[in-house]
């Protein structure tokens, strides 16, 4: 663990993956277990990318570009504010990326990763889920892992959500705010 890490060093955190890699499970459970705000990045589309989606019609880039924004803008909002929070977005290539992260040195990267097999097998197994194997592919074929300038903590989706979520905890180094205040944040 870092000992010299505390909260107050990072004010965001965006958990990154493919469908089905966990993003939501995770950033919730590790929203509550450091006490931050939870946000989903589905939230932030505009009703026009929802219109598109509903028709079953793919987002493009220039779709994206006012969903990423704003997120981005909750993101230097939670910052000014002085909060903590984390974002659930899939993040898929480096530009997302890098409107969301950019030069924000206190809003790190957490990227869930898994094969493509374990991923469909989750998928599978959800029962108010649907993504064809098509789509599927089409978002490994989109991912463009993190580099190591990105900062990313990089963390495996087999271990048991609790496990992995603790697992991030351990390598930022960090507690609750609640935790820093003395209370206990367990």
């Amino acid at each position: 663990m870092n000992s010299g890490t505390t909260s107050s060093d990072i004010s965001v955190l965006v958990v990154m993956g493919v469908s089905g890699s966990g993003k939501s499970t995770i950033a919730a459970m590790l929203a509550q277990r450091l006490h931050w705000i939870y946000e989903d990045a589905d939230w932030f589309h505009p009703k026009s990318n929802i219109e598109k989606m509903h028709h079953g019609e793919p987002l493009n880039d220039e779709d994206r570009s006012p969903w990423l924004h704003a997120i981005a803008e909750w993101i230097d909002a939670t910052r000014r504010a002085g909060g903590h929070g984390i974002v659930a977005c899939s993040a898929l290539k480096r530009a997302y990326r890098d409107i969301l992260i950019g030069n924000r040195p206190d809003v790190r990267l957490v990227f869930l990763k898994g094969d493509r097999d374990v991923v469909a097998r989750r998928i599978a197994a959800r029962a108010d889920h649907f993504m064809p194997p098509a789509l599927l592919d089409s978002q490994f074929e989109s991912l463009e892992e993190p580099q190591p300038d990105e900062r990313p903590i990089v963390v495996s989706i087999v271990p048991h959500p609790r496990d992995i979520v603790e697992a991030i905890v351990e390598k930022l180094g960090i507690e609750s705010v609640a935790a820093e205040t003395g209370r206990v944040a367990r």
